[in-house]
């Protein structure tokens, strides 16, 4: 498993009892993990001092249930880049902190290569877009929300790299990829984190299971002539290393050589000093 190290504005304290104990920056947030399934002693003295607690409701989704004035909006760093926080519904702050692991990947895949042409699938509020411009990429920032992209752009712009060479874009990911494929368009860096169930702009409904495998066969073939990586990431669960790297290794990999390798991506704990598996991660490079 890759671990975190270096993030000294995020810090996963405790968890225990389905619950994870946060610091984002100065603020302190509860929220809920179903793979905690351990009840360990809540030791740490913030898990009574947070600022507040997503809740679940019975019926789905659930509410912040708030202790202490937490802002609308704050900001974290990692490195060089600056990422705005805000509660959200569905117990989200914007950011996957584990995923900085992948960025410092991609930045180190991509040295050497000033102007690679990186698209990122599934994009978020653009995480993996920061670390590859921060790098010296040209990034494709592709997401079906229009929000989430409105987001990426406020965290390049907080990082300082609005002036970077970088396209958002509102799209279907799907649908974007084939328009891609028929302008002869292609990349040295494909980067995706496909949802387990998700939307469209216009209403497309997306299943992994049943859309990814075709979706891996579009994007190798968008791959240029020497690419240096594609990198597939997953919350799914049930969706293991071992089938992210055989999945990969079938579809993208073939004919082109290269390494395929594949581990789950972890938070270090600082109150037991173990580490919660948060995601998997399978990448190819060159």
């Amino acid at each position: 498993m890759r671990a975190v190290t270096g993030f000294t504005d995020y810090e996963l304290l405790d968890t225990s009892d389905g619950e994870r104990l946060e610091r984002w920056g100065d603020i302190i947030l509860i929220r809920p993990d179903p793979q905690i399934i351990w009840r360990t002693g809540r030791r740490h003295p913030l898990w009574k001092a947070a600022h507040a607690r997503y809740l679940r409701a019975k019926t789905g989704g659930g509410r912040w249930e708030l202790y202490r004035p937490v802002p609308d909006v704050w900001s974290i760093r990692y490195r060089k880049l600056t990422f705005r926080l805000k509660p959200m519904g569905f117990k989200h702050t914007g950011l996957f902190p584990e995923q900085a692991v992948n960025w410092d990947l991609m930045a180190g895949l991509l040295a050497g290569r000033p102007g690679a042409r990186v698209l990122n699938l599934f994009a978020y509020t653009g995480g993996a877009t920061l670390a590859c411009l921060s790098a010296g990429a040209q990034v494709t920032h592709v997401d079906a929300s229009k929000g989430m992209v409105a987001w990426a752009k406020d965290n390049a712009a907080a990082s300082r790299l609005s002036d970077r060479p970088v396209r958002w874009l509102v799209d279907d990911c799907i649908k974007f990829v084939q328009r891609e494929l028929r302008r002869g368009n292609r990349y040295d860096g494909i980067v995706m984190d496909p949802p387990s169930y998700g939307r469209g702009p216009s209403g497309e409904i997306w299943k992994l299971e049943e859309q990814l495998f075709d979706l891996l066969g579009l994007c190798a073939q968008l791959l240029s002539d020497k690419p240096l990586f594609f990198l597939l990431n997953s919350y799914t669960t049930g969706l293991s290393p071992a089938v992210m790297q055989y999945l990969v290794s079938s579809v993208v990999a073939a004919g082109r050589g290269g390494e395929v390798s594949s581990d789950e991506i972890g938070l270090p704990v600082t109150e037991s000093g173990l580490v919660l598996p948060c995601g998997s991660t399978a990448v190819w490079h060159a």
